[in-house]
């Protein structure tokens, strides 16, 4: 059995934690990963200039970027992820949402960390010397870890991959800068920014950071069942895991790992079940946004529940048309009538 990961104020025992996923990972998502078992759940994006710049706007004109920073107690403990390469907008931004008071600001409760994003690897992103690209720019990166630090009592956490490309594989010596910098808990995927998602993600990576730096070390990458995650543990020695693209229509992937660290064995929800959850995910995601803009960024999510089942392609693209929660019922009604 894993030690217990503690992060600030929050403590959690099997260090499962969900990924923040720009487009994925919004309140509604992040409420159903609790439920199933995530200890720890992070935001999406938050450009820290956007946010900063925001503050300065007419005060008829809604916030934007604030929204995405807005934690509620069930999806709690929740850090709040930054993303940015100018030293002094990273620190403004995480002094404006430790402190809660800014145009926008409509969470329940505070973030329990600041996390530094360095590792999207999305053009628009990395094109601007952000994400990815600060693995490129090692003195910058400890730059922003160090002004964000400084400025914050909160833990600061930085989120990096094994590095830029092939050629610059260089996240232990890289992390070994974020911890002397400030860092509190570094997140490690093991693919290269060249790689985006390609096969395979590399432990090896993840276990050299372990060895390099004395702060936690999360692992993430390719974590799609409970025996993925058993592998990780074991092949690195990370003190947390940080599951993304394996819970995308599969939120009981939690339940399932719990199910491994507890020693119960675990019993896969039914097909039912599963569409049941979709149908609570798509309900929640518009009564949040409203119709038009929840059934919009539903649409994804209902395709991705969809993933094994007799008659999926059809569902999927049956779903892709539908205009309102009653059509995407209707939808599932005929698919689970399909896999009976």
């Amino acid at each position: 059995m894993m030690a217990p990961l503690k992060i600030g104020t929050a403590t959690l025992a099997h260090g499962l934690m969900l990924a923040p996923m720009a487009g994925v990972s919004d309140t509604s998502f992040r409420i159903l990963c609790r439920r199933a078992g995530a200890e720890y759940t992070v935001s999406e994006m938050v450009s820290a200039k956007a946010l900063c710049f925001e503050q300065k706007s007419r005060p008829s004109v809604p916030a934007r970027t604030a929204p995405l920073a807005a934690i509620t107690a069930e999806e709690a403990p929740m850090a709040v992820q930054l993303f940015g390469s100018e030293p002094d907008f990273m620190k403004e931004a995480a002094m404006l949402l430790e402190s809660g008071q800014y145009k926008g600001a409509a969470g329940e409760v505070c973030p329990v960390a600041i996390d530094i994003n360095m590792g999207c690897p999305v053009a628009k992103v990395a094109g601007n010397g952000e994400g990815s690209a600060l693995m490129r720019d090692p003195r910058r990166a400890a730059a922003i870890v160090r002004a964000v630090k400084d400025a914050v009592r909160l833990p600061v956490t930085v989120k990096i991959r094994a590095g830029w490309d092939d050629n610059s594989k260089n996240a232990p010596e890289f992390a070994k800068r974020m911890e002397a910098a400030g860092a509190d808990l570094i997140t490690v995927h093991g693919r290269t920014r060249q790689q985006f998602y390609a096969p395979y993600s590399d432990n090896r990576v993840i276990a050299a950071v372990k060895q390099a730096v004395s702060i936690p070390v999360v692992g993430n990458g390719d974590l799609f069942c409970a025996a993925d995650v058993a592998r990780m543990r074991e092949e690195t020695g990370c003190d947390g895991v940080m599951i993304a693209r394996g819970a995308m229509g599969n939120p009981f992937l939690f339940s399932e790992i719990l199910a491994m660290d507890e020693g119960r064995e675990y019993t896969p929800p039914t097909d039912r079940e599963r569409i049941a959850l979709a149908l609570t995910h798509a309900a929640d995601m518009v009564a949040r946004k409203g119709e038009r803009i929840g059934l919009a960024e539903a649409r994804k999510h209902m395709l991705w529940y969809c993933k094994g089942l007799r008659g999926a392609s059809v569902a999927r693209e049956a779903l892709t048309r539908a205009e309102g929660l009653e059509e995407i019922r209707a939808v599932f009604d005929t698919l689970l009538e399909t896999n009976r």
